[in-house]
């Protein structure tokens, strides 16, 4: 803990050390408790750069670190003040809302156990609640709904409702899971072509080979005017414009939402965005990573106006598999880091706050002297909020949820 802190913040600090749903079983506590308690996890696919997302803007060194690049609260596009110490990104007004109405919160320097960069790695480590990738074909989510179904738990259904091509590790697990396709997909973006060229160089490099000469051949016909459509005048391939993507954040949201108000429905759930890998023109005042967080805000609204009176009993989790590097790379883009911001916003939070035991941004406090370094552990953050807002007991938390996890005890204090 720096002792250069406001009291206020220092307080605040201490309190912690695609798409899918489920339907839930609702515990017996929470029901004598008349809670009707909803949860909902959004991961972000990617590695969300946390430090252009909730900028430190009374850290001394942020400015030196970044730049003009560094979010402020003066300029052109400043920054929403949070507290004396942390300002939100200009991009999400809703969040900013909801977090001054007490429904939002943020916990900064957090990571999952993960410290190498291979996104696949850490998303399976960031969903299955492993503490290393490639150790279990479930996830932490679905393991969850069967550790509230045991003992005590009232049922209200046996099955997990998955949205989208197909089902993310999170939900994969003993509880079954039905799909449903929405009629809009997502849209490819440039990372995600990328991350798969990246993977089959390793596993087919023939198949490689052929991507990376369509990606070749794209781009010529792009630059002369020669782009490629359907007879009904759609796109063949849908690359990721951002009103495409906004577009698509909103309606996943609203229908999960949706979901999960119905007085019969599902009381847990997970929803997955794509396109937080940054390395080029991240833009997080003006650019891609602006756009992406304001898509993501949008989502953020209408999950809340979808959810009606239910909001009142909801907390939505924005999760990713790693932050950024703390200083912006030659391309004006950020690379594959480890600490980032963890954002959640529901009427069942204890809000106004963020939440973070600040590393300080000196080079020789980086972690491996380019990330920023992690001080909390994201899985003592979710089993805090399985615990005291599902009732998942303890034990299934440390055992089935999140094994390996002892040292991360659950944080409380995070519910109003």
């Amino acid at each position: 803990m720096r002792p250069d802190l406001p009291l206020a913040t220092r307080r605040a600090l201490l309190l912690g050390s695609g798409a899918s749903l489920a339907w839930a079983y609702l515990p017996r506590i929470a029901r004598a408790e008349t809670r009707d308690p909803r949860f909902l996890a959004i991961v972000l696919r990617g590695g969300l750069d946390g430090l252009a997302v909730v900028a430190p803007v009374g850290d001394p060194d942020w400015r030196k670190l970044r730049g003009d690049k560094a979010l402020t609260l003066d300029g052109q596009s400043p920054a929403l003040a949070l507290d004396d110490f942390f300002a939100l990104n200009p991009a999400m007004p809703n969040l900013h809302r909801l977090y001054r109405a007490g429904q939002a919160l943020f916990v900064h320097a957090v990571a999952t156990p993960y410290r190498e960069r291979s996104h696949f790695d850490g998303q399976d480590v960031l969903q299955s609640g492993f503490a290393g990738p490639g150790t279990a074909d479930t996830g932490w989510l679905n393991r969850a709904l069967t550790a509230t179904t045991s003992g005590s738990a009232a049922a209200r259904g046996r099955q997990a409702f998955a949205i989208g091509p197909i089902t993310p590790l999170v939900m994969r697990g003993p509880a079954p899971v039905l799909s449903w396709m929405p009629p809009r997909l997502p849209p490819v973006g440039d990372d995600t072509v990328m991350r798969l060229l990246d993977l089959y160089r390793h596993t087919d490099p023939l198949f490689a080979g052929v991507i990376e000469e369509r990606i070749g051949i794209a781009a010529i016909a792009h630059a002369g005017g020669m782009d490629v459509k359907p007879a009904d005048g759609s796109p063949a391939v849908q690359t990721g414009g951002i009103a495409q993507v906004r577009t698509y954040f909103a309606d996943a949201a609203a229908a999960a939402a949706k979901f999960l108000a119905r007085p019969d429905g599902p009381r847990v759930g997970a929803l997955a965005f794509d396109g937080w890998d940054t390395h080029v023109n991240e833009g997080a005042v003006k650019g891609r990573l602006a756009d992406l967080l304001g898509a993501l805000d949008g989502a953020l609204a209408a999950v809340e106006t979808n959810m009606g009176e239910a909001w009142r009993d909801t907390v939505v989790a924005l999760v990713t598999e790693f932050g950024r590097t703390a200083q912006i790379n030659g391309n004006d883009g950020t690379d594959h880091g480890t600490a980032t911001a963890a954002l959640f916003a529901g009427g069942a939070l204890k809000g106004c706050r963020v939440i973070a035991d600040w590393p300080g941004l000196k080079e020789a406090d980086l972690h491996e002297k380019r990330d920023l370094k992690p001080t909390t552990d994201l899985r003592a953050v979710l089993k805090g909020l399985l615990r005291d807002h599902l009732r998942v007991d303890e034990r299934h938390l440390e055992a089935t949820v999140f094994p390996d996890s002892a040292a991360a005890r659950p944080a409380g204090g995070l519910l109003a």
